[in-house]
């Protein structure tokens, strides 16, 4: 059994704010909030406890009133030190061969990859921390501020969280140093005893503690460009009468998702110019999710594959052209999404809109096609807000680049093996429908599969 522990017990004294900084919000939700979605979302782990402050167990409350965690195991009053929350949080478990992963609330970036790495390490030794390599310099000044050494920069780290270990170690870690408050970490504890090895599994970059006020914005950032690899559900049988709506579902993508749910007894409608459906018409878009609904009496899930890409210097393009690419890329994906609410609030269904490696990042020559991109993430993230207590979930496919028709037309031929197969994005999209993500940019790439 692995028990994940959130500390969130802090005061945030450094964050400057009426709240701590585990109750700021960011991208919709608080940073707490979204720390216990990294635990939730983890098939590796099995059980959650939350140390929080006692003032401010109240808000916990309330979050936990406002969304369906299934993993809350215990919330507990936390100590006046980070070292005596953590003791607090361990002494709780009484499971003899029980493992920790004991994660700082404030840190909502942890990638499940760093967690599943933790757990493989667990395997073989008895502690474990995460840490990154420093980039800078540091140095080790005394109390008048002069330098007093500068360690070897190879050697140095930057410690994060979270820190795992097997329950009977770090138990006997904090027997052994009661009384001693001035740690900040728990494998210092080990360390100082001797008593086992601290293994160091690579940590990650955006794996950012929100500390200072400043540090909101960056996570607003990280949050926007952030995305995950698609769920791995394998049992499709899950699919067997659902009704699958796929806008764009005459070819490339469209077209292979069609064909895989159809392969699992969805059943399937596909729209798209060739049967008359333009999505940059509501009316038209409306009109075919209502007729769906009227032969099937539900509808499941909710797929827009639809769209163009133009190529040239907005300045040499012509205006017609480009409000066409907006109004089918981003109003498509508008209409597609707002014509299909009032269906899927009836089954608690999903939609996935579609993305590309060029959201992030304006490019030359693609203006409006990767600032339409950038629009459908950011509106796949603003609805999973707006949707989530209506139990509607909304996710954004990104595959990178993709053997499609539409590819084709655009680029001509390429390498062999350069290009995803499409048959694998519909299957990441199945994966997705599948799974209880909401709010999330889903990577597809070649190197995993």
């Amino acid at each position: 059994m692995l028990y994940g522990i959130i500390l969130a017990s802090g005061l945030g004294t450094r964050f400057s704010d009426d709240l701590p900084k585990q109750f700021a919000k960011v991208a919709g939700k608080t940073v707490l909030e979204h720390t216990i979605e990294v635990f939730e979302r983890n098939k590796h782990i099995d059980r959650t406890i939350i140390v929080i402050t006692p003032q401010y167990r109240h808000i916990l409350e309330d979050i936990l009133l406002r969304n369906h965690y299934g993993k809350i195991y215990k919330v507990l009053n936390g100590g006046d030190t980070r070292k005596e929350s953590s003791s607090i949080a361990i002494s709780s478990i009484d499971e003899e061969n029980a493992y920790v992963m004991i994660h700082d609330c404030a840190r909502p970036f942890l990638s499940d990859d760093v967690i599943k790495n933790c757990v493989e390490a667990l395997k073989t030794y008895d502690a474990v921390d995460v840490a990154i390599a420093s980039a800078d310099t540091l140095i080790e000044v005394n109390d008048e501020k002069i330098i007093k050494n500068i360690p070897e920069r190879k050697f140095m780290r930057r410690g994060q969280t979270p820190q795992c270990f097997k329950l009977s170690l770090i138990k006997k870690a904090h027997e052994l140093s009661q009384g001693d408050e001035n740690f900040t970490d728990d494998c210092g504890l080990v360390v100082k005893h001797n008593l086992a090895s601290v293994y160091v599994v690579e940590g990650e970059n955006k794996n950012l503690k929100v500390t200072m006020p400043e540090d909101i914005f960056m996570a607003d950032k990280i949050f926007q460009i952030n995305s995950m690899k698609a769920p791995t559900v394998n049992d499709f049988s899950a699919m067997k009468d659902k009704v699958v709506v796929v806008f764009g579902g005459h070819s490339g993508i469209g077209e292979c998702v069609i064909n895989l749910a159809k392969e699992y007894k969805a059943k399937t409608y596909a729209f798209s110019l060739e049967n008359g459906c333009d999505v940059s018409d509501y009316e038209n878009v409306s009109e075919k999710l209502k007729q769906v609904y009227q032969t099937e009496g539900k509808i499941d899930y909710v797929i827009n594959t639809a769209g163009i890409l133009n190529i040239g210097k907005l300045f040499d393009r012509d205006i017609a052209h480009i409000q066409k690419e907006i109004a089918v890329n981003y109003m498509g994906s508008i209409n597609v999404a707002k014509a299909s609410i009032p269906y899927l609030l009836k089954t608690k269904g999903c939609i996935l809109l579609f993305a590309s490696s060029s959201y992030t990042r304006g490019r030359a020559l693609y203006s409006t096609y990767s600032s339409t991109k950038a629009a459908i993430v950011n509106l796949t993230q603003a609805l999973a807000e707006e949707l989530y207590h209506d139990g509607i979930r909304i996710n954004v496919i990104n595959p990178e680049r993709t053997a499609t028709p539409m590819r084709y037309k655009s680029f001509g031929k390429e390498p062999d093996g350069s290009l995803l197969a499409p048959e694998k994005v519909a299957e990441a999209c199945l994966n997705t429908l599948l799974s209880d993500y909401t709010g999330q940019v889903i990577d597809v790439r070649r190197k995993d599969y």
